[in-house]
């Protein structure tokens, strides 16, 4: 089976020392390509050059919220001029974080509908991270359309996801839903068309209960598939086709 995994930083600081081993351990469970969204303008071009150095790792560039205070005005213009001369996926990861209350509500606004804009411009998907904001997300959605996207580790309301496919929008699902305490979550997975769904880790982040406390790692990408097959009483072969023409579709892999 091959499996993509449509959401892993995998150039982080925790993976630094044994990276290689890593990306071999994901391969040898059919994890054979993997999505790396950029979070700060500081990382991209280790992340670029980490991507054009490996088969089958692709990249996104955006400024995250959660790292609100490290962005600056300038970067916006950065993201337009990597974008003219590089080739990511998507622009990502961005979005809106009201989760964190120590994070500028009215800064993470500003930076996501400037990164739209951007995103509009140059006809790319946008992979979005939302906590506790899905419908300002929504909102903003709706007054700067894009191409569509990836609402990575998804768990709002049905209503909310009906909006979103909508939009064009492909819903992740990963480690969380490997938890038998995530019972709405399986619920929802459950529930949503299986074209609407894409894997996912976020490795380092995330991780699954069968490795509950250690690093995340995409090689635990087929727990996740076993719990999404198992949500939706199907055999995880057909699970692994379909997602993975999701992602190809969604985020134009070739």
């Amino acid at each position: 089976m091959e499996l993509i995994d449509t959401h892993c930083h995998l150039d982080f600081p925790q993976f630094s020392h044994d990276r290689d081993e890593v990306l071999q351990q994901a391969r040898n469970a059919g994890v054979n390509t993997i999505v790396v969204p950029g979070v700060t303008r500081a990382g991209w071009d280790a992340l670029i050059a980490m991507c054009e150095h490996e088969v089958n790792l692709y990249y996104a560039l955006g400024l995250h919220p959660m790292f609100i205070k490290q962005h600056r005005t300038k970067d916006i213009e950065s993201l337009k001029e990597y974008l003219t001369v590089n080739h990511p996926v998507a622009v990502g990861e961005i979005g809106l974080d009201y989760q964190d209350k120590n994070l500028d509500v009215p800064g993470q606004l500003d930076i996501f509908a400037q990164q739209l804009e951007v995103a509009q411009e140059f006809k790319l998907p946008v992979i979005l991270h939302v906590r506790k904001a899905h419908d300002d997300v929504l909102q903003q959605l709706k007054n700067i359309p894009v191409t569509g996207g990836i609402v990575h580790a998804f768990n709002g309301s049905m209503q909310q996801a009906e909006a979103y496919q909508q939009l064009n929008f492909k819903f992740g699902f990963g480690g969380m839903l490997t938890f038998e305490r995530s019972t709405k979550l399986r619920a929802l997975a459950k529930q949503l068309p299986l074209e609407s769904i894409v894997l996912e880790t976020d490795a380092p982040d995330m991780t699954v209960e069968q490795h509950r406390g250690e690093r995340n790692h995409p090689a635990y990408l087929p727990y996740c598939l076993q719990a999404l097959a198992q949500a939706k009483s199907m055999a995880a072969e057909d699970i692994a086709v379909t997602t993975s023409s999701n992602a190809r579709n969604i985020l134009g892999l070739s």
